[in-house]
C-alpha cells in the first residue's frame, strides 16, 4: 500500500489525475525541446551554409519577432477556455516544425523558412505558457500551486540533463533534422496528454465590450506595474534573465575558442550543474514552509546574483572547468529554489480574470529583453573582449537584488467571478 502511495506521488496523482496528465505532457514536450537543442543553428550552418550573422539572427530575431507576434494573443487567450488553447499551440508547433524535415527531404529548405518557423514557435511558446499558467490556477487550489510549480521546475532541469546528450548522439548518427522531427512529435504527444486531462472547464466571462481595443494590449503590463509585489519581481526577472543569457554566447566563444576546451568539456560544464536545479526545486516547498515565501524569494533571488561574476575568471584546463561547474552549480541551485516560488507568487498575486494577460506581458518582456541584451552584449564582446563583457554582466547582476520586493505581499482578494456566457 505504501509503495502505491509513493508511485502516486511520483506520477502526480496526489494533485489529481488532471494534473498528472498535464505534468506528463509538459515533461514530454520539454524533453523534445532539449533533444533538438541547437538543431536550428546546426541546420543553418551544415545544410544551408549560413554565416555567423545569419546564425545570430536566427536566435535573436526569431525570439524578438515571436514575442511581438504574441502581444495580442494574451488578451485573446484571457477570454477563452485554456485547454483548447494549449492543445492548439502544441499542434501549431508540431505542424510548423514538421515543415523543416519535409522541405529538407524535398531539397527546398531555405534560411527564410528556418527564420519563419522560429518566429511561429516562439510566439506559440509564449501563448502556451500564458494559457498553461492560467489553466493551472483553475486546476489546483492555491495551497498546491507551489508543489506543482516545483515539479515543473524539477522536470525542466531533469530534461536539461538528459536531453542534450541524447540529442547530440542523435545528431551524430542521424543529423540535426532528425531531432527536429523528435521535437515535433513531442508536441503532438503533449497535445494528446492535455486532451486526456478531461474535465469541464467553464468559459471565462467576457467584458461587455466584445471588441478588443488597442489599449487592451497593454492590460497585462498595467496589472503588473500596479502591484507593489509584482512590479519589482517583473523588473528583477527581466534584467536577471537577460544578463545571464546575454553572457552565455560570450562564454561559449571564450571556452571553445581562446581557452580551447573540448566540446565534451563544454557540454559537461553546463549539463552536470543542472543537478543543482533538481535539488533546489525539491527544497523550495520545505523552505517556504519553514521561513515563509517572502524570505525565501528575497534570499534565493539575492544569492543567485552572486555567482555569474565568477565566470569572468575562468581559465584553461581542469581548474577552469571546475570553476565553471562550481559557478553554474551555485547559480542553478539558487534558481531552482527561486523560480517555483516566484512563479507561485505571481499566480497568487494575479486574480483569475487577469492571469493570461499578466503572464503574456511577463513572457513577452522577458523574451524581448533577453534578445536585446544578447545583441548588445555581442557588440560589447566584440569591442571589449568576451572576458570583460562577461565580467560587466556579472557586476550588473550584483545590483539586481535591489529590485526584489522589500516587504511581504499583502493577501490578494479575488474579485467575484464574472458570469460565464451561455
Amino acid at each position: 500500500m505504501r509503495s502505491g502511495h509513493r508511485l502516486g506521488d511520483l506520477l502526480g496523482h496526489r494533485l489529481g489525475r488532471q494534473f498528472g496528465w498535464l505534468w506528463g505532457a509538459y515533461a514530454t514536450s520539454a524533453l523534445g525541446t532539449w533533444l533538438a537543442f541547437g538543431a536550428f543553428p546546426l541546420i543553418a550552418v551544415r545544410v544551408l551554409h549560413a554565416g555567423p550573422a545569419r546564425v545570430a539572427a536566427l536566435a535573436s530575431v526569431g525570439a524578438a519577432v515571436g514575442a511581438a507576434v504574441a502581444v495580442p494573443l494574451g488578451p485573446w487567450v484571457e477570454f477563452r477556455r485554456k485547454r483548447p488553447v494549449l492543445i492548439a499551440m502544441d499542434l501549431v508547433r508540431f505542424a510548423a516544425l514538421l515543415t523543416i524535415p519535409a522541405a529538407f527531404a524535398l531539397g527546398v529548405l531555405t534560411f527564410l523558412q528556418l527564420l519563419l518557423v522560429s518566429v511561429v514557435v516562439a510566439a506559440a511558446d509564449i501563448t502556451f505558457r500564458t494559457a498553461s499558467g492560467a489553466y493551472l490556477k483553475t486546476l489546483l487550489p492555491a495551497q498546491d500551486l507551489l508543489v506543482a510549480n516545483a515539479r515543473f521546475e524539477s522536470t525542466a532541469w531533469t530534461t536539461t540533463i538528459i536531453g542534450p546528450p541524447l540529442g547530440g548522439a542523435a545528431i551524430g548518427l542521424l543529423g540535426p533534422v532528425a531531432t527536429v522531427v523528435a521535437d515535433a512529435v513531442s508536441y503532438l504527444l503533449s497535445a494528446l496528454g492535455i486532451r486526456a486531462t478531461g474535465g469541464h472547464e467553464p468559459r471565462p466571462g467576457r467584458p461587455e465590450a466584445a471588441r478588443m481595443r488597442a489599449g487592451d494590449l497593454l492590460d497585462g503590463w498595467r496589472f503588473i506595474l500596479a502591484d507593489a509585489t509584482l512590479r519589482p519581481l517583473f523588473f528583477n526577472t527581466a534584467l536577471f534573465n537577460g544578463l545571464v543569457m546575454a553572457a552565455q554566447p560570450l562564454l561559449t566563444v571564450l571556452m571553445l575558442g581562446r581557452l580551447a576546451f573540448a566540446p565534451w568539456q563544454y557540454g559537461l560544464a553546463f549539463a552536470a550543474p543542472s543537478i543543482g536545479g533538481l535539488l533546489g526545486s525539491r527544497l523550495a516547498r520545505p523552505l517556504v514552509t519553514r521561513f515563509g515565501q517572502h524570505r525565501v524569494l528575497v534570499v534565493s533571488g539575492a544569492l543567485r546574483a552572486l555567482w555569474p561574476v565568477g565566470l569572468a575568471f575562468v581559465g584553461p584546463g581542469t581548474e577552469g572547468l571546475l570553476l565553471v561547474i562550481g559557478v553554474e552549480l551555485g547559480l542553478i541551485f539558487c534558481c531552482g529554489v527561486f523560480n517555483p516560488v516566484c512563479t507561485t507568487c505571481r499566480l497568487e498575486r494575479t486574480s483569475t480574470d487577469r492571469v493570461a494577460r499578466t503572464l503574456s506581458a511577463w513572457a513577452v518582456t522577458t523574451k524581448a529583453s533577453t534578445a536585446l541584451l544578447t545583441a548588445l552584449w555581442g557588440v560589447l564582446g566584440a569591442l571589449l573582449g568576451p572576458r570583460t563583457a562577461i565580467g560587466l554582466a556579472g557586476m550588473l547582476l550584483l545590483a539586481t537584488p535591489l529590485l526584489l520586493p522589500r516587504r511581504p505581499a499583502a493577501q490578494l482578494r479575488e474579485p467575484e467571478p464574472a458570469p460565464s456566457r451561455p
